[in-house]
């Protein structure tokens, strides 16, 4: 197997155009999908590029998540209630090995549908800065993945960033997700919501995204617009129209059948929506 590494930004933009390698940082999933019997021609080691490293920090209207930050990272950020849904479900990514070495990026990148960050980033309405040989562009999260181990990235691009909306001070969200065990699990069903309320207490923002139901994790959008104009304290009485559920197409595995999925689903949300209106009840009281 052919290695490379890349120096910098320009450097793994031109190994990626001309080798076409996948990237590695954390390789938490290139690894074991090695192991698994996968095989590619090289890798092109991206660890050291210091543009995709630094801080999660807030830049004018957005946060900025750089696409080299672990998992423990996400976890130890000061970051406002509105991350507290990403910040539970970096602490799901497997063990605490993995959430050391593991990144952001990767999780996108390697675009499972149970992956755990891409539906609490997704309700966060967070969108992905993509990096290449003719500068860079901007897509919503939802618009980059596109499937199972299907992204949006084009020939010599890869993410450079993730960026969230400043939301109002307002704002809270949650994770909930279902597996065979407490930990160190495949998800079965998982369910991300962020609300933002304003100050009498009624919803002008809703978030709800929903992973291992589709080829990919889906923002249910019928259900976010239910919500709009609703007080937080209305919550517990919403019916969970079977509309809401529609996007979803589960499939039968040995984990859970598509019914059993889109079941949990509705009660996963439904608990996220009660986590995340008890932190927004603090705030406005």
């Amino acid at each position: 197997m052919d290695y490379r590494r890349a120096e910098n930004l320009e450097d793994a933009v031109r190994l990626r155009r001309e080798m076409g390698y996948p990237f590695v940082a954390g390789g938490t999933d290139i690894y074991p999908a090695i192991e698994n019997g996968a095989r590619f021609p090289g890798l092109i080691d991206v660890s050291k590029v210091e543009a995709l490293r630094g801080k999660i920090r807030r830049e004018h209207d957005a946060w900025i998540i750089p696409a080299l930050a672990t998992w423990s990272e996400v976890v130890a950020a000061d970051l406002p209630p509105q991350f507290d849904a990403l910040k539970q479900a970096a602490a799901e990514v497997g063990g605490r090995q993995i959430q050391n070495a593991g990144t952001v990026a990767g999780n996108i990148c390697n675009a499972s549908p149970a992956a755990d960050g891409i539906p609490a980033l997704m309700s966060l309405g967070a969108g992905i800065v993509i990096a290449g040989s003719s500068g860079e562009r901007e897509i919503p999260l939802e618009e980059f993945v596109l499937g199972n181990r299907k992204t949006a990235l084009q020939e010599g691009e890869l993410l450079r960033a993730v960026k969230v909306p400043v939301r109002a001070a307002r704002c809270a969200s949650a994770f909930r997700k279902l597996g065979a065990r407490r930990y160190l699990v495949i998800s079965i069903v998982m369910a991300a919501a962020t609300l933002e309320c304003d100050a009498g207490g009624r919803i002008t923002y809703a978030g709800i995204s929903v992973g291992a139901c589709a080829a990919r994790a889906l923002r249910l959008a019928a259900w976010e617009q239910a919500l709009l104009g609703r007080s937080i304290a209305d919550l517990h009485a919403l019916e969970v129209a079977p509309a809401y559920l529609a996007p979803l197409s589960p499939m039968d595995d040995i984990r859970g059948s598509g019914a059993y999925r889109v079941h949990a689903a509705g009660v996963l949300v439904r608990e996220a929506l009660a986590k995340a209106a008890v932190r927004l009840n603090e705030q406005v009281s």
